[in-house]
């Protein structure tokens, strides 16, 4: 990895809370095991998806917005579509940390978080091996 993608992900990793886009009771699917891996690595993270109300026994909530708290920094895992209206509600939000993981990725999204002032992580690395990494 880049020393400028390091530094990215070391911003993104600084605050707190984070949210979790395309968060899933499926324990199969990537948006539940990035929830479980931001718990498992003792951070608070806020499940956001639609369809849910619950996730792995938390609140789960339908829009960053509904979420109780501001959000720091979103993890996106979500189809490429719904990846682009999450990136609006997170600019509309002020949430300026946004980490697709592979297959979420959106063009467009990305570009207007980037000229937005957005620290973006897209293209590669996945929370789930960065987590899995001990702290720098």
């Amino acid at each position: 990895m880049s020393t400028s993608v390091d530094a990215d992900i070391s911003a993104f990793l600084a605050g707190s809370p984070f949210a979790v886009a395309g968060a899933s009771n499926a324990r199969h699917k990537y948006g539940n095991r990035v929830l479980r891996r931001y718990w498992g690595a003792g951070r608070e993270a806020i499940p956001i998806n639609p369809s849910e109300t619950v996730v792995e026994g938390a609140p789960c909530y339908p829009t960053l917005a509904a979420a109780p708290q501001p959000i720091h920094a979103v993890s996106i895992i979500t189809p490429p579509e719904v990846s682009n209206q999450i990136v609006d509600d997170a600019l509309a939000l002020g949430i300026r940390f946004l980490w697709f993981q592979p297959g979420a990725e959106h063009p467009g999204a990305i570009e207007r978080a980037r000229r937005a002032g957005c620290v973006v992580i897209s293209d590669g690395p996945c929370v789930l091996v960065v987590l899995g990494r001990p702290e720098r």
